[in-house]
């Protein structure tokens, strides 16, 4: 197989991929209509994964943080992979396990939205932080693979059915991305309760 054919295979992949995912249009929905409740009632989404998923994590957050397509107010939303003083610290002190769950026991409130992400499903710091987030009444939300254990903890999964990191990792972005612009035109688009302030560029 050429170059060329390498990259049209990886592309028809990750197509292939993301088309499966309209048959997890009712997840999205519920997923998305739950960081509304959340948000309405001003509690905040916290977001955490490893790697990629690290990176998606912050991706998510700062588009509810900033905008997504709207200029309109912003949303309580924090990435627990971007203060790397908290991050090495408890990994110092408690173990790497425990990056995501320790900060959670300081930051979650009964009522906010916990996302964890994780292509394998079985990242033994997601895990714990979901089980801690369960704990303190959070509502919890897991983007996984098609394996391990993190489907089974989490209130709400989208789950890719795929093993393949990069084209797993592909569809939770697509799929982060239209549960941000859900959200956004259900508080600032027509008929959503919130009333929009245009913010200065």
């Amino acid at each position: 197989m050429n170059r060329e054919d390498m990259v049209v295979r990886q592309i028809e992949e990750s197509m292939q991929l993301k088309e499966s995912l309209q048959a997890e249009a009712k997840t999205v929905v519920a997923i998305a209509d739950q960081l509304v409740q959340a948000l309405r009632r001003g509690n905040k989404v916290l977001l955490f994964g490893n790697g990629g998923s690290a990176a998606d994590a912050q991706h998510i957050a700062c588009e509810l943080a900033g905008r997504f397509s709207r200029d309109r107010e912003p949303l309580a939303a924090i990435a627990l992979t971007t203060n790397t003083s908290s991050l090495t610290a408890i990994a110092n002190d408690y173990g790497y396990d425990a990056v995501f769950a320790r900060q959670l026991r300081g930051l979650v409130k009964k009522g906010d939205i916990v996302i964890g992400i994780s292509t394998s499903g079985s990242s033994a710091n997601v895990l714990l932080a979901i089980e801690e987030a369960n704990r303190s009444g959070a509502v919890t939300i897991a983007l996984t693979g098609q394996g391990g254990k993190l489907k089974e903890l989490a209130h709400y999964v989208l789950s890719v059915p795929s093993t393949s990191t990069p084209r797993i990792q592909e569809a939770h972005i697509t799929i982060g991305h239209i549960i941000c612009h859900l959200v956004e035109e259900e508080l600032f688009g027509q008929g959503g309760r919130v009333t929009p302030r245009r913010i200065p560029p």
